[in-house]
């Protein structure tokens, strides 16, 4: 039986959506606010942050209904560092 592409697709765009969202969030862990590099370290934050809001609004888009709520609860914490962090978009 042949697996069906869309199945595959939507468990691909869960993955970099999830991926994409540990990238920004293990970023956010290392930052050290009083680091010398505090600011170079930010700028990466935020495109981390923005890649995976990006990732999380196309898997948003074919997401299962347990993926929707995991997703959702990503981009919480998203949200949740970008306060933390003042980060603007």
């Amino acid at each position: 039986m042949q697996r069906n592409p869309y199945n595959k697709n939507k468990q691909e765009a869960f993955q970099a959506a999830q991926q994409g969202f540990e990238n920004a969030q293990g970023l956010y862990e290392t930052i050290v606010s009083d680091s010398a590099n505090y600011g170079h370290q930010l700028k990466h934050l935020k495109n981390e942050v923005n890649e995976a809001y990006q990732q999380i609004e196309n898997a948003l888009e074919v997401a299962s209904e347990t993926q929707r709520a995991q997703l959702e609860r990503f981009q919480k914490d998203l949200q949740n560092i970008v306060s933390e962090v003042n980060i603007d978009d």
